[in-house]
């Protein structure tokens, strides 16, 4: 590199690899890619293996995958995931590829959507000598035939491989038999973690035998209680972490589990199994006491006794997850929300939750209270205004992931109250809080004082005229038929002369989620969403956005992978045009319902956004067929297009 003057010729010496990878250190995983392209010392900068720990390939079983794999042995380890693999040459000539260029060096191998053969997998195994983790999970192809690994020779190689695999996930496998499970099992000795989510699981009963299950032998037709309580039994030493969600666990199988001597489990996912009771968890928790996550959404016989056991049992619970637990009301969450290590918690769709309890235990006592860092309220429609404004008060140190979808009585008020406390605030989700307005976005909530809620007692938070620089107050009522009052330019100017309590406090954001808030308007879009590190954006069902919102989300949010506006009649080829120039990052952009736009957009994304994904143009009319097959053949990333009844398509008649 000469000196800008041109005199004497002299080289910009080249800053040491060390302090390259310091300043990396800094950027984001999308930025630091990047920056990988700009020259050979930057990429060889971003291949430091602090940066590759997480790395994982993912691509399809191609002609062209063949090449990729061979330029991964300059990887010292990596994790792939390799999709659409069949029994054709080109599925076997990958995997030979993999098991000879890669072998030594694969941690992590993943075959989703495949119908590999067992000889194809058969020939790879014994090459993986590092591999950690391995995932099966719905490949029936292998176990259909009850055959796999049937031959000792075959288990030896394969034991020899696996001795070290860590994480093995088999779920949603329908074949899964007593018999192939040993096999596959007994080649490795040495699990952290398994997952048998979605398996046809024999607790209690065998159908084929007519008997208990596993009362006579080993079965070759499905998977037994018995069986894997042998398992657990073998590797008791090593398993922490086990994953039944929706199998048909009794509540009598799941103590059997619980009891084995010596399982110390630290993770149990038990999502959807719909047999479990109150008696299941109080059993549960009292014999595996050093759970940090449990999952125990979807088990709809579940009531306040199941919170009330796992508060005062598992004092080092990390994450739990309460979801769709309907029968699940207030009682127990205080002394829930007084477990200090508790970072998670997940709370939607119990529709009973008022938010009272979480408060009461938030403000916790002599001993301490939960940092949580996600809270997910979803669904929760009797969330009010004063329970949001006392829990981001109270946990704005922490919160990190904030879920509010669908909390339908939440206000501009709580926008507020996030903008001015939840300062560290990742992720946060609004969708269809219908009374969320401009108003709210912009910090400029009108001067009425609002006073508690009596459900809050009198010891609960007060809104006060000093809160944030506008002050926290609720809007004068209007009648229903009236529209609400629009933002004028007056009122936008003192918006930018004022630092109130707007979303724009929230520097941090990586994704927003405002869907079906309907009172949005391009005054508030327009001048508040502007972060330059957020991924993911939903604008969907927002009737009132124009080009306007989305020409300035382009220029302001450059980094975006993640872009829905489904249903937005605003939109047309021309915000289009003035954002995309700027979306090179653009990874799944949904337009479904968008009928303003036409073929000319396609052609746009085509120019600008090559590393698009997925797209959904289902239901525009003015787009043609021609252009969609077009766009197939020039996005080289392209997996999922949706495009159903475009170019004005009728749509099907439903009896």
């Amino acid at each position: 590199m000469e000196d800008s003057d041109g005199e004497g010729g002299t080289e910009t010496p080249e800053l040491p690899l060390e302090i390259i990878v310091y300043i990396l250190g800094f950027l984001q995983a999308s930025d630091r890619k990047d920056a990988s392209l700009v020259c050979r010392s930057w990429y060889t900068a971003t291949q430091e293996q602090r940066f590759q720990k997480k790395v994982t390939f993912s691509f399809p079983a191609s002609a062209s995958s063949l090449e990729l794999v061979r330029g991964l042995t300059r990887k010292s380890r990596c994790s792939l995931k390799i999709s659409q693999l069949d029994g054709f040459s080109i599925s076997r000539s990958l995997l030979l590829e993999v098991g000879l260029c890669l072998g030594s060096k694969v941690e992590s191998l993943a075959l989703p959507g495949s119908s590999i053969t067992e000889a194809s997998l058969l020939a790879l195994l014994p090459r993986l000598t590092s591999l950690r983790r391995l995932d099966l999970r719905g490949l029936d192809s292998l176990f259909m035939s009850g055959a796999f690994l049937s031959r000792e020779e075959q288990r030896q190689q394969v034991r020899s491989a696996l001795c070290g695999l860590e994480e093995l996930d088999l779920s949603n496998l329908r074949y899964l038999s007593d018999l192939t499970f040993n096999r596959l099992t007994g080649c490795t000795p040495r699990l952290r973690r398994l997952s048998l989510a979605g398996c046809h699981i024999a607790f209690e009963f065998d159908p084929y035998r007519g008997c208990p299950a596993g009362a006579v032998e080993d079965s070759s037709a499905l998977l037994s209680l018995r069986n894997l309580k042998r398992l657990l039994m073998e590797q008791k030493s090593t398993l922490v972490a086990l994953d039944l969600s929706r199998t048909c666990i009794t509540p009598e199988s799941l103590r059997t589990i619980a009891q084995v001597q010596d399982l110390v489990l630290e993770e149990l996912y038990l999502q959807g199994c719909k047999e479990l009771t109150d008696y299941s968890v109080e059993n549960l928790v009292k014999h595996q006491p050093n759970l940090l996550k449990l999952d125990i959404s979807g088990c709809t016989e579940l009531t306040s006794r199941s919170v009330e056991a796992v508060a005062s049992s598992l004092t080092s619970l990390t994450h739990l997850s309460l979801s769709r637990d309907w029968r699940i009301t207030d009682k127990g969450l205080a002394d829930l929300l007084s477990l200090t290590c508790l970072k998670s918690l997940d709370l939607s769709e119990c529709l009973h939750i008022s938010g009272a309890e979480i408060v009461k235990g938030l403000k916790g006592s002599s001993a301490g209270r939960a940092e949580l860092e996600t809270l997910n309220l979803r669904s929760c429609t009797y969330i009010r205004d004063l329970a949001v404004f006392s829990v981001t008060q109270l946990l704005g140190n922490s919160l990190r992931e904030l879920d509010l979808t669908s909390c339908v009585n939440v206000t501009d008020l709580s926008v507020c109250a996030m903008a001015t406390y939840l300062q560290k605030l990742v992720v946060l989700r609004l969708g269809w809080c219908k009374e969320v307005t401009d108003w709210g976005l912009l910090g400029m909530v009108q001067k009425t004082q609002c006073e508690p809620d009596d459900e809050m007692g009198d010891e609960g938070p007060r809104f006060t005229r000093t809160f944030g620089n506008m002050g926290f107050f609720k809007p004068p009522r209007m009648p229903f038929e009236e529209r609400p009052k629009l933002v004028t330019q007056s009122d936008l100017q003192q918006f930018k002369q004022q630092a109130g309590a707007s979303l724009l406090a929230l520097k941090r954001l990586q994704e927003l989620d405002l869907s079906a808030c309907a009172k949005l308007t391009d005054s508030s879009i327009t001048q508040v969403i502007c972060y330059p590190d957020l991924h993911r954006l939903s604008l969907s069902m927002l009737p009132e956005i124009t080009d306007a919102s989305l020409a300035s989300v382009g220029w302001h949010c450059r980094s975006l992978t993640s872009l829905a506006l489904n249903h937005c009649p605003g939109i047309t080829d021309r915000g289009v045009a003035q954002a995309v120039p700027y979306l090179h990052r653009l990874q799944h952009l949904y337009l479904s319902c968008c009928n303003n736009i036409t073929d000319r957009s396609l052609l746009l994304l085509m120019q600008h956004c090559k590393c698009l994904k997925t797209i959904d143009i289902s239901r525009c009319k003015n787009i043609s067929v021609t252009t969609v097959d077009l766009l197939q053949s020039q996005l080289p990333f392209l997996e999922n297009i949706h495009y159903k009844f475009i170019g004005g398509a009728d749509l099907p008649l439903i009896d």
